[in-house]
């Protein structure tokens, strides 16, 4: 694909979210999306590999049935109360069904199960835009519907970390990991929704960057797979130095950044009388951080670093701009101090 192209369908995909973003409007908003869709798919099969293709196809086939039930529940919405404004949802079942049309879109249990899928055929570049900016629109719009059914946001999102969790578990294609990561995640931004919005948008900006972070590394590795990380010490040594701590932000252990949203939505939740929930949640977390170790023991327990002195020949120089990476990479590991001013910023 010419880099022509290819500048097209991102300018489509920002237009999209844009569009969605700004829209008060509920085709609009569906306009922005369905733009987003038919943006990305290009990009999916851009190395006409028949997986890709096949990925491509499943991805376009969850997201109509998502973008149909979404249209479905907006024009019930409009028939029972008059409006199409996103913010007058307040009909049950229009609000249940557009709940369960946005989790199917950002692949939400028990509505995930095309997200691994696509993910493991997909190269890092266009994963890392499906597990992050694809998730802002339908978050966006289910951040604006009130929020008159929480049992069932509660619902899916201590279903999303347990399935992100234990899904996570026997896989050894980085990708499909990142997939049940980002279920998991997507599970702590839900269920908090209901009860504070504003941790949802902490927890959402705290995961694009580590998320980022992530795919960045590993875009200057040229991995996919866990087994090829042994051997990353001759590569890149101090990114693969870094690349622990990484994982360990991701899985939300102190004190690194990634502790920050998973510390304040569980004290919410106890403030709210969900202490139950909060205990279930952290339980089914330690699952996806197990994962998160498994990894770190294979990049940096396995293979000490005992490279001879000198420049290696098989090294990578790096072909990247490393100075996204290595902003992302810091704010990943050192944000949590800051966390007092962040959420004097944010509320």
């Amino acid at each position: 694909m010419s880099p022509l192209t290819q500048s097209i369908f991102m300018i489509s995909l920002i237009l999209g979210t844009t569009l969605t973003l700004s829209s008060t409007h509920w085709l609009l908003a569906w306009m922005g999306i369905e733009i987003n869709t038919l943006a990305i798919i290009p990009l999916m099969i851009q190395n006409s590999q028949p997986r890709a293709i096949e990925a491509a196809t499943k991805y376009f086939f969850a997201q109509a049935g998502a973008s149909a039930l979404l249209l479905f529940a907006a024009f019930l919405n409009s028939c029972l109360t008059g409006s199409w404004n996103i913010v007058q949802m307040h009909h049950p079942a229009a609000s249940t069904l557009c709940i369960l049309a946005l989790a199917m879109k950002i692949g939400i249990a028990p509505l995930h199960s095309w997200v691994p899928e696509v993910m493991q055929a997909l190269d890092l570049r266009t994963a890392l835009i499906l597990s992050t900016w694809q998730k802002l629109a339908p978050l966006y719009l289910m951040y604006q519907i009130p929020m008159d059914n929480s049992e069932l946001i509660l619902l899916l999102g201590l279903l999303s970390i347990a399935v992100g969790g234990l899904g996570g578990l026997n896989q050894v294609q980085i990708l499909k990991i990142m997939a049940y990561s980002s279920i998991a995640h997507l599970g702590w931004m839900v269920i908090i929704l209901s009860i504070s919005a504003h941790l949802t948008l902490l927890a959402l900006y705290t995961y694009l960057l580590i998320s980022s972070s992530l795919f960045f590394s590993l875009m200057m590795m040229r991995t996919k797979h866990i087994s090829s990380l042994s051997i990353s010490w001759a590569k890149i040594p101090v990114l693969t130095m870094t690349l622990p701590l990484i994982l360990l932000s991701m899985g939300g252990l102190p004190p690194l950044t990634g502790f920050t949203p998973k510390w304040l939505i569980t004290m919410e939740l106890m403030k709210s009388g969900l202490a139950l929930m909060a205990l279930f949640a952290i339980l089914l977390s330690l699952l996806s951080l197990y994962f998160y170790l498994r990894i770190f023991y294979t990049t940096t327990l396995t293979t000490p670093p005992n490279n001879p002195p000198g420049s290696l020949p098989w090294r990578f120089f790096p072909q990247h701009i490393t100075l996204l990476p290595t902003l992302a990479i810091t704010a990943t590991i050192t944000l949590l101090p800051l966390t007092p001013a962040i959420l004097t910023f944010m509320t």
